[in-house]
């Protein structure tokens, strides 16, 4: 270190000392806020379209900042590696200095014990050996303790105690860069998926399946749990009176393996179905309406899509697709929709007025036209925009159907709303460091409380044998850290020291504290 230039070794210093630590803990604290408080892409990439969607260039800001992947932001890994590197260059010092500390024996007594803001006196009938004796007894086990024997011939007894503080506090400090190293290392050897699934539908845990896949640079195709979620059977939403929700349950029949057996759960928002080291969590709901399409001559379709929320209440938008006979006949037809689960129609314009399900309406757009004509990848939720300003995509009809109504289109088509299913948005997630960052966690607390709880105390005991067969005994007490209640402590102490001096005699009560001279300044 010595052979760096001096600003180099001015900025380690600074990098290192534990002010800077906790500026940049505050500073990881106060980025992790945005996450919390934003939808972000690799859990949730719905909302964070709805929210794109909704906020204009407010969301195209926070979406250029690295708002809506916080974790995964440059500034946030800035402010995370600096705090690594800053925890380990102060750790490794005080980690050095506290088992020197440990090593070393309890310090030489000062010279005037009397002029310790804690100090007393006794006196025994006992010789200076047995009082040295019986004294680092009674200490014992809570106190480190030595005797020394003093040029003056005097016998000091030497007593710590309170050492478990700075254990406390590297405990914490240790466990938080383990924590740190554990959510770097979360990060390589985790996945996590989500996909949309409607009721009747199911999936397996295949990176292909999902409609969002996220994985760490370490995780191996043989990492992945075999799991598949065979059926979402049902999925209920219940809502308090004044329309907030109470409860989300999704009903699923699962099974792990190729040859494994059906099984059954119930999964709620903070009850996730766990097996194979995966954990399956209910992240969000919404509505899949169903219509059937009936052309000339032709079989009817039905098709059921799941639609994306775009408000509180569940107004819900989507679309569907149905190809032509031919290519060349240019007679697609896609139909932009919106569902309102509990409708309220102004000026023609169709919204929800609450979330849960009363009289639905799906009001539909129908076009004509040829929907994919370039064959690139579109999204299921919405025509192309594109198309339908160009005239590519025509509008045919228009009209708010209730369930069982229908519409005709020009050409004899006929659109019936049949009913509609619920969808709920289940994300797959595997975290193979998650038992050790708890145990992490566990630690910092413990360490935190040992660090707040535990005071740093030392006491001295002088015995020096007088004329008279009579020995005095001198006592003084020092607090290192604070004063806390070391006044009343150190009572307690000189009590138990001459209560282990006269086992029979009654131990001073506090009222007679200055008769034996403790506390005394």
């Amino acid at each position: 270190m010595s052979l760096l230039p001096r600003p180099v070794r001015t900025l380690w210093r600074r990098l290192t000392s534990m002010r800077t630590a906790l500026v940049l803990l505050f500073l990881l604290a106060l980025a992790s806020v945005p996450g919390s408080l934003l939808p972000q892409r690799p859990l949730n990439p719905t909302k964070v379209d709805s929210y794109l969607a909704t906020h204009g260039s407010w969301g195209r800001l926070l979406d250029r900042i690295g708002a809506f992947d916080v974790f995964g932001s440059i500034w946030f890994s800035a402010v995370y590696l600096l705090l690594f590197a800053s925890l380990i260059g102060c750790l490794i010092p005080r980690i050095s200095v506290y088992a020197r500390a440990l090593r070393n024996k309890p310090i030489k007594a000062p010279r005037h014990l009397d002029r310790l803001a804690e100090n007393g006196e006794l006196t025994s009938e006992l010789p200076a050996s047995e009082v040295a004796a019986r004294v680092t007894r009674t200490l014992r086990p809570r106190w480190r303790t030595i005797a020394r024997t003093e040029d003056s011939g005097a016998i000091a007894v030497s007593a710590e105690k309170g050492y478990s503080r700075e254990a406390g506090n590297l405990i914490f400090h240790v466990s938080l860069l383990v924590a740190l190293v554990l959510i770097a290392g979360g990060k390589l050897l985790s996945y996590q998926g989500s996909i949309v699934t409607t009721e009747g539908t199911g999936f397996c845990n295949r990176p292909l399946s999902y409609d969002a896949f996220h994985s760490g640079r370490w995780v191996s195709p043989g990492a992945i749990a075999p799991l598949c979620i065979d059926n979402l059977n049902s999925f209920t939403a219940t809502y308090r009176a004044d329309g907030s929700p109470a409860e989300f349950k999704a009903d699923v029949t699962y099974s792990e393996g190729l040859d494994g057996a059906p099984r059954h759960d119930v999964i709620t928002v903070n009850h996730p179905l766990r097996r194979e080291g995966a954990r399956v969590y209910l992240i969000n709901h919404g509505f899949s309406p169903t219509v059937t399409v009936t052309r000339p001559g032709r079989a009817p379709i039905t098709d059921t899509e799941a639609f994306l929320p775009a408000d509180t209440f569940y107004t819900s938008e989507g679309a569907f697709k149905f190809a032509g006979k031919d290519v060349t006949a240019n007679n697609d037809i896609g139909l932009s929709a919106i569902f309102a689960p509990t409708p309220l129609i102004s000026k023609g314009v169709v919204t929800s007025i609450a979330p849960t399900v009363s009289k639905p309406v799906l009001a539909v757009l129908a076009y004509q036209g040829l929907l994919n004509p370039e064959g690139a990848p579109q999204s299921v939720y919405t025509l192309d925009p594109t198309q339908i300003a160009t005239g590519e995509l025509k509008r045919v009809a228009a009209k708010n159907l209730s369930m069982g109504q229908s519409m005709a289109l020009p050409d004899g088509t006929v659109v019936k709303f049949t009913g509609y299913k619920e969808w709920a948005t289940l994300q797959v997630s595997h975290d193979p460091t998650q038992t050790a960052l708890l145990v992490a966690a566990i630690l910092m607390v413990t360490g935190l409380l040992g660090s707040l709880t535990v005071r740093r105390r030392r006491v001295w005991v002088r015995i020096t044998e007088q004329p008279g067969a009579r020995t005095l005994v001198s006592v003084g007490g020092l607090a290192r850290n604070d004063s806390g209640n070391f006044p009343a402590e150190f009572e307690t102490i000189v009590a138990s020291v001459q209560s282990s001096l006269h086992p029979g005699a009654q131990p001073p009560v506090a009222s007679t504290a200055e008769k034996i001279g403790a506390g005394r300044n």
